[in-house]
């Protein structure tokens, strides 16, 4: 990309999120010249997209530049390009997040598990970005045709509840004292690498539009199941050798089980990403029956 393309973008990235009402005000927020600014924004204040004092046409942006123009493509500076980076950065920490949490398990790290509760915070602030933004470009222009934009929320949303089941599996490295036993942590690590590829691909299709990897996602998510099932027969059968007594060690058995439900969860999320995607790349609605009852008929 040229420097004066990227520059151009920075500038709409400005007028999007920082609603400036004169070019001085986006020359100084980027550190270049007025006068840049007024050459790079002459074309398209002469196309009307961008009006005065600096609001951007959405519909006729892309109706000018979403597939004509190389430089000015609907991948490339629409509205849909300026929250899909934010959502791929998005997807990138939730899965360093989920990384992290179990390390911290494999380790019995709490300071490590400490570590990847804060980059919680930070999915939930990503995720408020994202949510915000698609507000922005709303308000923009409440009747524009982008409707698909309302599914990056979704799709944000996804992610942030990925990133709270990775919490759940960093506070029981933080609350339990007892270290996870061998057999035990030797299936909770396939559930990790299925639960990493679930979000790989999800985030692939969304991101991408590589629909065709639907079918790798549904054979991974049926090995979480059987793994989630591994792993709760072996945790039901440790807790009928455990003493109704031990109160310390049941309450482990109910923590560690909500770890095996988090991956879990993840695979499913993922599979719900994937119908965003569908429906965001081909035009293919989401199912309206929730997917527990699917699965039984």
């Amino acid at each position: 990309m040229a420097r004066s393309d990227k520059t151009l973008e920075d500038i709409l990235d400005v007028i999007f999120y920082d609603k400036p009402a004169t070019q001085d005000e986006i020359a100084e927020k980027l550190e270049i010249s007025r006068r840049y600014v007024t050459q790079l924004l002459k074309p398209l204040i002469e196309e009307n997209i961008v009006k005065r004092a600096y609001v951007i046409d959405l519909n006729k942006y892309d109706e000018i530049y979403g597939s004509s123009n190389p430089i000015f493509n609907i991948k490339q500076h629409s509205a849909f390009f300026l929250i899909e980076n934010m959502l791929s950065s998005m997807s990138e920490h939730v899965k360093e997040q989920v990384q992290m949490s179990f390390d911290a398990i494999l380790n019995n790290d709490k300071k490590l598990a400490e570590q990847a509760l804060k980059l919680d915070f930070t999915t939930n602030n990503m995720y408020e970005k994202v949510r915000s933004s698609v507000e922005t470009i709303i308000d923009v222009d409440p009747h524009s045709k982008l409707s698909k934009i309302l599914l990056f929320s979704e799709a944000a949303y996804n992610y942030e509840r990925i990133g709270d089941y990775s919490g759940h599996i960093a506070k029981f490295v933080i609350n339990e004292k007892s270290p996870v036993d061998d057999e035990l942590l030797g299936i909770l690590k396939k559930m990790h690498k299925y639960a990493q590829k679930s979000i790989s691909y999800a985030t692939d299709a969304f991101i991408n539009g590589n629909i065709e990897s639907r079918g790798n996602l549904k054979d991974t998510e049926e090995k979480i199941h059987e793994t989630q099932q591994k792993a709760m027969n072996l945790i039901a059968n440790q807790m009928v050798e455990t003493s109704f007594e031990d109160i310390e060690m049941s309450n482990y058995y109910i923590y560690i089980s909500r770890v095996v439900k988090s991956f879990e969860r993840m695979g499913d999320i993922s599979v719900e990403i994937m119908d965003l995607a569908a429906e965001f790349h081909k035009d293919i609605p989401r199912p309206t029956t929730p997917r527990s009852f699917r699965e039984k008929i």
